[in-house]
């Protein structure tokens, strides 16, 4: 649902003009590829020219364009299984209600993530990932989390990577960065402060800067030279960030596949790791 969730995410900072037809397309997806850019105009009580301008603030070079992506988007679309509820987990819900709502959750986050994010985006930032001299990860509270998971990935890969919990010491590792080094900073608000604020100082550092962030817009995407995006229902799943870790895990995992894929000697290197922890391994006694 990438058009879709799209607009969505940027509905409440749009124009009145722009949201009024962007909240026809989300209610009416299926009847908006019937209409013309001049009966759209009619439905929304708006002008031809404010649909095709809409097209355009969208990425595209008009209103057939954007008609065919809401046709991709629905064709994609995620169906839940036979028997899967998807829906807000309630106080009363039973265990098996819970379990199959939380894994609905999590399915449709994950699928929706690949699906906003283009094969272009996934290679610029597999390149500029690939380049870099150094490698700086940064994100708080959940997003530190898979900020860490991936730095251990990277690290296995013979990567120069800098990783800290600590915000204050991510900032102080980002005053470093150069023209060679990369900033890969996770905030599925995009607006968290040390995040940006550290987004900021490695891009007046030169460096390379990539954001994972949400489909909204936000200060964070402004900054970043190739941004990213996840996808997490956290409307329906209110007790943490959990499918929005789960959507920022899916895609650096994808990234580290990718990585493993495109690096010559990444098996070695992910061999020599294995083999260098096994020793730690406590072995079953005769």
């Amino acid at each position: 649902m990438s058009i879709l969730k799209k607009i969505s995410a940027q509905l409440e900072t749009m124009a009145p003009a722009d949201r009024q037809i962007g909240q026809f397309i989300i209610d009416n997806p299926d009847q908006m590829l019937r209409l013309s850019s001049a009966a759209l105009a009619i439905e929304t009580g708006r002008s031809q020219s404010s649909v095709v301008k809409f097209s355009q603030k969208l990425g595209y070079a008009g209103y057939q364009e954007l008609k065919l992506a809401v046709s991709e988007a629905k064709a994609q679309e995620w169906q839940a299984p036979a028997g899967m509820i998807h829906g807000t987990i309630e106080v009363d819900d039973g265990y098996l209600t819970i379990l199959q709502k939380l894994l609905g959750s999590k399915m449709q986050a994950m699928q929706q993530t690949i699906s906003v994010n283009n094969e272009a985006d996934i290679e610029k930032a597999l390149e500029a990932l690939h380049d870099a001299r150094r490698i700086h990860l940064a994100g708080v509270g959940a997003s530190s989390l898979v900020a860490r998971d991936f730095s251990y990935k990277l690290m296995k890969l013979g990567r120069n990577v800098l990783h800290d919990s600590d915000s204050h010491v991510q900032m102080a590792n980002a005053s470093t960065l150069g023209p060679d080094d990369l900033l890969f900073a996770l905030s599925y608000s995009g607006a968290s402060i040390e995040t940006l604020r550290i987004a900021e100082l490695a891009s007046q550092r030169q460096a390379t800067v990539i954001a994972v962030t949400g489909l909204q817009d936000n200060p964070l995407a402004r900054v970043a030279d190739i941004c990213l995006h996840t996808v997490g229902d956290e409307d329906r799943v209110r007790s943490s960030a959990i499918t929005a870790r789960d959507a920022q895990l899916m895609l650096t995992d994808l990234l580290f596949i990718l990585l493993v894929q495109r690096q010559p000697d990444a098996n070695d290197y992910v061999h020599n790791s294995e083999t260098a922890v096994s020793v730690l391994k406590a072995k079953r006694l005769s």
